[in-house]
């Protein structure tokens, strides 16, 4: 074979591997990259309920803590969490708040009502 087929050959294979290197890197950083998410299953946002206990369940991932109306909870190993709460009459403002191990912060906010009969 000729040499510069070779030498072509090589920078091929590396500029490959290289790039399937950078490309796995970030897909393993996307998550330190994307920041906590926090999913709400139920309530849905804006619901009316008549009763006043209510169970909120979700999923938090990259947390490294989440608090609900600034109480800490606590999520299993997959990162589901299901907690009751006791509305008040009226108009309800719930606020689920998680922050990382790198300082990244988000937070979510559910309007309940609860109707008095």
């Amino acid at each position: 074979m000729n040499k510069n087929a070779i030498t072509l050959a090589k920078i091929s294979i590396l500029s490959l591997l290289g790039l399937i290197i950078i490309g796995y890197s970030l897909y393993q950083a996307s998550k330190i990259i994307a920041g906590p998410v926090i999913t709400v299953y139920t309530p849905q946002n804006g619901s009316v309920y008549n009763s006043t206990l209510i169970e909120i369940d979700g999923k938090a991932e990259n947390v490294a803590y989440i608090n609900l109306n600034d109480r800490k909870i606590f999520t299993d190993t997959n990162g589901y969490f299901s907690e009751k709460l006791l509305l008040s009459p009226g108009y309800n403002i719930i606020k689920l708040d998680a922050k990382d191990r790198f300082g990244s912060y988000t937070e979510k906010r559910l309007e309940l009502i609860l109707k008095e009969y």
